[in-house]
């Protein structure tokens, strides 16, 4: 690749050895990506995970004095003081997420503990170059706000937040975002639950960029987070078209590039109706607990929650799981004071796949997330997946009828 003064400088050390070791592993990753260039971010978000080689990366990159030079906002772990003070992680695990957290904090990141920044705390501008990990942020990023960022893992997006650059290459570049795959939909979408199932559907669409039509002309942001969410569960999905919607595809020519597509794939309501057959638990449907926000909730959807259980009592645990800043908003406005006298919680800067959530092994659920319901079950978890109302009626009944 060709690189400026300031990246040969950077590789050979002159910023530091943490920042020349970020940028030895970008120019490795646009080596193998035939990049011709490096070229800065100016927007950056780090899928943490706080499990072992992710924490041994960051501690070691604060270690070599690496400090980011674009602060990125960061993944969830899990919140230490509402797990610990219920008992229910162990030492060990609030220990690692603490060290995680002290990580993050000395390399510059943006403390967020989030995975939908961008709706909230981090939102691009149409064409901005960035680096975002995290499976629901990128195709949201590159289709619905037409920013530019790859598929970045956790490491590869810290390396870039350190160096303040990217390899140039893949969804960088104009020729790599057309769409390629016409997707049809024939299926009633009702609420945002279809687009989790739509999203779903990824092994029928197959590789490549898909464009939709046939879609309702308005489309809420939860349908969007839940979509591109969904894509990236069931395969891999770094953008997407929406005809007439999003910013790149204001016509079927405008989305195809002028071209035709390699394939046509067409979506019913017999397809939703045969993935959620495919993903779903289907054993007893006595339930323990009712867990949403995977991706995170949004102020509005707390509120349809407590809309509902207001005045009422909660047969199981439900959890509902967002960003600090709806856990604030949702305390001023008395939302979490309604779900906690039904016997709910709404728990900030957590995701189901964290080590706070073992004590629930063999134990059932009900959600509206795919998402939700597929990372958990590596700890012992099932989940019988519904739509949103469906899944707050069964926390009052304690079953899904």
């Amino acid at each position: 690749m060709k690189l400026t003064d300031e990246q040969k400088a950077m590789l050979e050390g002159e910023y530091g050895e943490g920042a020349a070791y970020a940028m030895k592993i970008e120019v490795a990753i646009g080596e193998s990506f035939d990049a011709e260039r490096m070229v800065p971010i100016t927007r950056a978000h780090v899928a943490l995970s706080n499990q072992d080689a992710d924490l041994w990366f960051a501690e070691k990159m604060l270690e070599k004095g690496a400090h980011c030079r674009v602060s990125p906002t960061v993944n969830p772990g899990f919140c230490v003081s509402f797990f610990k003070e219920r008992g229910l992680v162990k030492d060990e695990d609030a220990e690692m997420m603490m060290r995680t957290h002290n990580a993050y904090k000395g390399l510059g990141a943006t403390l967020t503990y989030n995975c939908t920044p961008y709706v909230a705390t981090n939102i691009p501008n149409y064409g901005e170059i960035c680096a975002f990990s995290e499976s629901s942020a990128t195709p949201y990023v590159n289709s619905v706000w037409g920013a530019r960022s790859n598929r970045e893992g956790a490491n590869s997006a810290l390396c870039a937040a350190i160096t303040g650059f990217v390899p140039e290459y893949g969804l960088l570049l104009d020729e790599n975002r057309k769409g390629n795959i016409l997707v049809n939909i024939e299926a009633d979408m009702k609420s945002d639950f279809e687009y989790h199932l739509l999203g779903y559907c990824g092994k029928k669409i197959g590789p490549g960029i898909p464009v939709f039509t046939g879609l309702p002309s308005h489309i809420s942001p939860e349908s969007l987070t839940n979509l591109g969410a969904q894509l990236n569960t069931s395969g891999a999905y770094g953008m997407y078209h929406i005809v007439g919607f999003t910013p790149e595809a204001r016509t079927m020519e405008e989305a195809f590039g002028g071209k035709k597509p390699e394939r046509v794939v067409n979506i019913t309501n017999k397809d939703l109706e045969d993935i959620l057959e495919q993903i779903s638990y289907s054993g007893n449907r006595k339930i323990d607990f009712a867990m949403f926000g995977c991706p995170h909730f949004t102020l509005n959807q707390a509120k349809h929650i407590a809309s509902k259980v207001e005045g009422k009592k909660l047969s199981v645990p439900l959890w509902i799981l967002t960003s600090y800043h709806v856990k604030e908003l949702a305390d001023r406005m008395g939302i979490t004071q309604i779900i906690e006298d039904a016997g709910g919680n709404i728990i900030p800067d957590t995701c189901p796949d964290q080590p706070c959530w073992n004590w629930l092994n063999g134990k059932v659920g009900v959600t509206e997330s795919p998402k939700c319901a597929y990372y958990p079950k590596r700890r012992g978890i099932e989940f019988v997946i519904r739509d949103l109302d469906t899944c707050i009626e069964a926390a009052i009944k304690g079953e899904v009828i």
